[in-house]
């Protein structure tokens, strides 16, 4: 029996959000509700002149087996940061969550990639990131044991653009492969596909077993408007094809199937980061639990809905309970 049910390579951010008038980014020449990349210099700046706010551990694969844990799931994580303050708050919050992380800081090189998020009064978002120490992520990091003994191997496309990031999971995926385990990816995000298309293409078609994505993703995957057609061609690859479709819910095809799934209603969305990250897993925790697709699914639903009813990507509400009471 492996010693973890899912282990998880990315991003490892920390989300600092702070409530500031438009005048603050006009000032700043910052557009306003943009989501955008900076650099070192503009993080330190930025982040310095942000009145005082909330710290909340982020970064997409984090986030799913943040939740996964939640459930029940034994989790392990596997990304980079600083020796830094924010480097520091990431380590503990995602411990605390009873994620497995032991993935050494790094001492030298860029600070702890961090998303400087400015929330102005309409409620609107605008998303400043700069992903430093996290993008050096390299095999070096990689404990070959660690992902044996892991029963789903979970990837993140936002990872893939560097060289050596991507080395590593390309690295974790053999290990994984050599021990019979399962691997798992997240498509992440339309930029991501469009960059890196051929890539997830041939990774769909020769090493990938679970694979989530939403409508946009999976159509820019394919280059088509027809999700039918794009999931019909996902379907002839991946075992289990998850496509999130925002409130609409899931569907999910696997097993000769296709299932689809409602969403879960929201008395009043907040903040919408990470509701996919916490659909994956509550997805995967339910299926480690030997759970119906639709049951994953659902659960997946169910966990994406609490996410989004406040600030931040990580769950607060008891995602067992939740989960107990809309189930039963």
């Amino acid at each position: 029996m492996p010693q973890y049910d899912i282990l998880a390579m990315g991003n490892a951010i920390v989300d600092v959000i702070s409530s500031e008038t438009p005048d603050f980014l006009s000032s700043r020449g910052i557009q306003h509700g943009c989501m955008r990349l900076i650099d070192a210099t503009e993080a330190e700046a930025l982040y310095g002149a942000m009145g005082p706010g909330r710290e909340i551990s982020g970064g997409s694969a984090a986030n799913s087996v943040v939740g996964a844990a939640a459930l029940g799931a034994r989790t392990a994580f596997v990304g980079r940061v600083a020796s830094d303050q924010l480097g520091q708050v990431f380590t503990h919050d995602i411990r605390a969550a009873g994620v497995h992380f032991a993935t050494a800081p790094a001492s030298g090189g860029p600070p702890t990639g961090r998303c400087l998020i400015v929330v102005t009064p309409d409620g609107e978002r605008t998303m400043n990131t700069y992903l430093g120490a996290c993008q050096e992520l390299d095999s070096s990091d990689l404990d070959a044991a660690l992902v044996a003994q892991a029963g789903i191997l979970y990837l993140e496309g936002y990872l893939w653009d560097p060289a050596a990031p991507r080395a590593a999971m390309q690295a974790a995926i053999k290990v994984a492969r050599e021990a019979g385990n399962k691997v798992a990816f997240t498509l992440s995000d339309v930029f991501c596909v469009e960059g890196h298309r051929g890539d997830f293409r041939a990774l769909l078609e020769s090493h990938v077993d679970i694979m989530f994505g939403n409508e946009n993703e999976v159509k820019a995957l394919y280059q088509t408007d027809d999700i039918d057609a794009a999931m019909a061609e996902l379907a002839r690859h991946a075992c289990i094809t998850v496509v999130t479709r925002s409130e609409k819910g899931a569907v999910v095809i696997g097993g000769g199937h296709r299932y689809e799934v409602p969403g879960e209603r929201v008395a009043k969305v907040v903040d919408t980061t990470g509701a996919g990250d916490l659909f994956a897993g509550g997805f995967m925790a339910a299926l480690v639990q030997g759970r119906s697709l639709p049951d994953c699914a659902r659960i997946g639903c169910i966990s994406a809905a609490e996410v989004i009813s406040h600030f931040g990507a990580r769950p607060e509400a008891d995602l067992r309970t939740l989960v107990a009471s809309k189930l039963d």
